[in-house]
């Protein structure tokens, strides 16, 4: 079997800010499965990192001679995937300018090129994934259901179109409405749906995730393994692990892990003058145009208090603990902790602290690795801007 590397390009990573924190690119999810499941998949092979050293630890991969490196922040699709398990040693794809993927060589400088005159998909900034969930929902759906037979339905539930309704095993699904007409709605492995939840595709919901009672999904919206959502949310992407388990609005977002949304909190999701949505992205200290729809961007471990109300396309880094009566700022560096104009820096070992408490609500235990990443966010300056940023 080919060994694969997808290889993180330093750019692309301080584009996807905050995402890129915490894990490399490939990690990220969007549709179904994240873009490495995806290349694991399209080439049959397991999958191995090239990344940020202070990630290596927990992501790791050992080049060989063989090994096929892939640019870990191109949307994969199967016929480009089969042309790149064509390349031999001393060959690279190109299109234009750009290497695309290239076989282990000591010099990369006398790699063969060959071109890709087909169709790329770059993930480039955070707001994609959520612009881009329900294209992938639905080239996800096909691949991952094909030839498989859906769980039982109960009888309970009132479904629309429901040949694109997938449920996996041991779901728990009873009085919900699912509406499947305007895109496939996947429900993985022992998910819960409660009663009088409205569900419109395209969705997808991980491994044991949970929607609460009466909760009003759009599409295209998709949940990692184990989340509780509930409330209203719209055209967004939860990674995993999260909670959003009361009332409030999300919409036109992306949460990442190990986060936890208060009870009423909400996200503006459009501006009132209906202006472009600019966003901070910190390492390169610019404005990003998002359209004309983007809430919120939320890093790892941070959290939220009961009704916080977050502003049009705010950016939170990692482990923040944000709350108050009053809008936070657009921007929230890495370890915040407070809320509206009162600030500090969040105590390293407290952060660490309460990042393993919320890993132990869900029965999981942090990890050496996964400390050493916070640690070392610290230590690399992710604090060094608390204080608001105006857009």
């Amino acid at each position: 079997m080919r060994h694969i590397v997808l290889a993180d390009d330093p750019e692309a990573r301080e584009r996807l800010f905050p995402f890129c924190l915490t894990r490399p690119l490939a990690e990220i999810r969007i549709g179904i499965t994240t873009l490495a499941e995806k290349w694991a998949h399209f080439l049959g092979a397991g999958v191995g990192f090239s990344t940020a050293p202070y990630l290596s630890a927990k992501y790791s991969a050992q080049g060989r001679p063989d090994t096929l490196f892939i640019r870990s922040h191109l949307i994969p699709n199967p016929s480009l995937a089969a042309a790149m398990a064509t390349l031999q040693k001393g060959q690279a794809m190109v299109q234009g300018e750009t290497r695309i993927a290239w076989t282990g060589e000591p010099d990369p400088d006398r790699l063969q090129e060959i071109s890709w005159a087909g169709p790329l998909q770059w993930l480039e900034h955070p707001f994609q994934i959520f612009q881009w969930n329900g294209q992938l929902i639905r080239e996800d759906f096909s691949w991952v259901t094909a030839g498989r037979n859906s769980a039982p339905v109960s009888p309970t539930n009132h479904l629309t179109a429901p040949d694109q309704v997938f449920l996996e095993e041991g779901p728990r699904v009873e009085h919900a409405f699912l509406n499947a007409t305007m895109g496939p709605i996947y429900v993985g492995k022992g998910a819960q749906i409660m009663e009088g939840a409205m569900i419109r595709g395209p969705f997808a919901m991980g491994t044991g995730s949970v929607v609460k009672m009466g909760a009003a999904i759009y599409g295209a919206t998709s949940f990692g393994p184990f989340c509780r959502m509930g409330g209203e949310i719209k055209n967004s992407v939860v990674f995993g692990y999260s909670n959003k388990a009361h009332g409030g609005y999300l919409g036109d977002a992306v949460v990442g892990e190990w986060c936890n949304l208060g009870a009423n909190t909400n996200c503006s999701n459009l501006k009132n003058n209906v202006r472009e949505v600019k966003i901070w992205n910190e390492p390169g200290r610019t404005y990003v145009n998002a359209g004309t729809k983007c809430g919120l961007l939320m890093g790892d471990y941070s959290r939220s208090g009961i009704s916080t109300m977050f502003n049009t396309g705010t950016v939170t880094g990692v482990s923040c603990n944000i709350f108050g009566g009053d809008f936070p700022p657009k921007f929230i560096p890495s370890f915040s902790w407070g809320g509206a104009e009162r600030w500090m820096l969040y105590d390293l070992e407290k952060a660490v602290l309460d990042a393993r408490a919320w890993k132990a609500l869900k029965q999981m235990e942090m990890t050496r690795e996964e400390e050493d990443i916070l640690r070392s966010l610290f230590a690399s300056g992710q604090t060094s801007t608390l204080k608001a940023v105006s857009l």
